[in-house]
């Protein structure tokens, strides 16, 4: 039985679409998915699921997640492997790492076009570093997040895709929580 990463995408912040951990996790069981954990109260979750197709698991989510909260949240979703491909496959240097929450993943919804990464590096105006591979762009931000003005709903507009963001010491976190689920 596969082991999922599911990540929501603008839950819990400055008190819109707020959904409680517990109430997340019950949602996911009553899916019919097992061994659902959760961690921090943004919307990660790890599961297992009989199914492997991605596309149907997030709409179930997504449509699962409207009806008992009443709003839309879009669901990012990895397989176990496809998490860690994109954690292996960063460009942050070990300094960069040792200042892990300056080092982000943006979970994409599809690869974006490499055209629009490269656009997004020449019209950014602060000193972040960009890169991407696969579904997923990374980003250091050299003078931290919240000076920034390169922040996701930037990103997704600069790309025409759905992202979430997560910190590389989160990623690190529900990395080890999904190996714990199940490999």
């Amino acid at each position: 039985m596969p082991t999922y990463v599911s990540l929501l995408r603008g839950i819990n912040v400055g008190g819109h679409k707020k959904i409680k951990m517990a109430d997340l996790r019950a949602l996911y069981e009553s899916q019919g998915f097992r061994q659902t954990r959760t961690l921090l109260q943004s919307g990660n979750a790890v599961f297992r699921a009989e199914t492997s197709d991605l596309a149907q698991l997030k709409r179930r989510l997504e449509d699962g997640i409207h009806e008992r909260f009443g709003f839309e949240a879009q669901v990012i979703l990895r397989s176990l492997a496809e998490y860690r491909a994109t954690l292996d496959h960063h460009a942050f240097s070990a300094a960069q790492l040792e200042r892990g929450n300056h080092a982000l993943i943006l979970f994409l919804s599809a690869a974006p076009d490499p055209v629009a990464v490269e656009a997004l590096r020449a019209n950014n105006p602060g000193r972040e570093e960009i890169s991407a591979a696969g579904d997923a762009l990374y980003v250091f931000y050299t003078d931290g997040v919240a000076r920034s003005k390169l922040d996701t709903k930037r990103i997704e507009r600069a790309l025409n895709l759905v992202a979430t963001a997560r910190n590389w010491n989160t990623c690190q976190r529900i990395l080890k929580l999904a190996i714990e689920v199940g490999d």
